[in-house]
């Protein structure tokens, strides 16, 4: 009988444990639970343009301040990449949940899904730039504004163009608040939480 050497034996087993393999590279279920996340996500944002618009009253004296619940619509572009941490997965997550949304009769109709490309691509430029390796608080964060940043210059030249450069100074602030609290903060915090569950076991910890 041939016995292989040590030698011959390795590459063998580093392909079944695991080593060498692609960590870009998007499994199954990377795919399932990102593409859930924007599902999930698209119901959320469809929900949330209707409580956008019915809360319109309460910030009557000082509509700039309704921008501090903006980040809601970004909450996938950081989410999704904090979880399966693949590159795509922020773009990705926030594309499928424009689409559902749109699908669903979001009052912004198409342009919804022009929002949810600007906004996903500036949380995955944060994330390229780290070489999909850190997904710590800081970067979460500048993830977060970066996508609140997208969202604003989009919804300046679209919806806003005849505000004030006061106004609309004030409204990126408030975004950029919203953006790290919620998007920031409050993914890791869910993620946190959904780990200890067990949900994600088999994910980057």
């Amino acid at each position: 009988m041939l016995s292989s050497s040590p030698r011959e034996a390795a590459p063998a087993a580093g392909r079944t444990s695991g080593i060498g393999v692609d960590s870009t590279a998007w499994r199954t279920r990377d795919i399932v639970v990102a593409a859930v996340i924007g599902v999930a996500f698209g119901v959320v944002f469809w929900a949330w343009g209707l409580v956008w618009s019915a809360v319109d009253p309460v910030f009557a004296l000082a509509p700039w301040a309704k921008d501090l619940l903006y980040a809601v619509w970004l909450v996938p572009a950081v989410l999704a990449p904090l979880i399966v941490r693949k590159p795509g997965a922020a773009l990705f997550a926030e594309m499928v949940a424009a689409g559902v949304s749109t699908l669903i009769g979001s009052q912004w109709g198409p342009d919804t899904l022009l929002s949810g490309f600007v906004q996903g691509a500036a949380a995955e430029i944060v994330f390229a730039f780290t070489l999909y390796r850190s997904y710590s608080l800081p970067v979460l964060v500048v993830a977060g504004i970066a996508s609140a940043l997208a969202a604003w210059v989009h919804d300046w030249v679209l919806y806003y163009p005849e505000v004030s450069l006061e106004v609309q100074l004030v409204r990126g602030a408030m975004m950029a608040i919203s953006a790290a609290l919620i998007v920031g903060f409050g993914s890791l915090a869910l993620v946190r939480s959904l780990r200890r569950t067990g949900v994600l076991d088999g994910f980057p910890g």
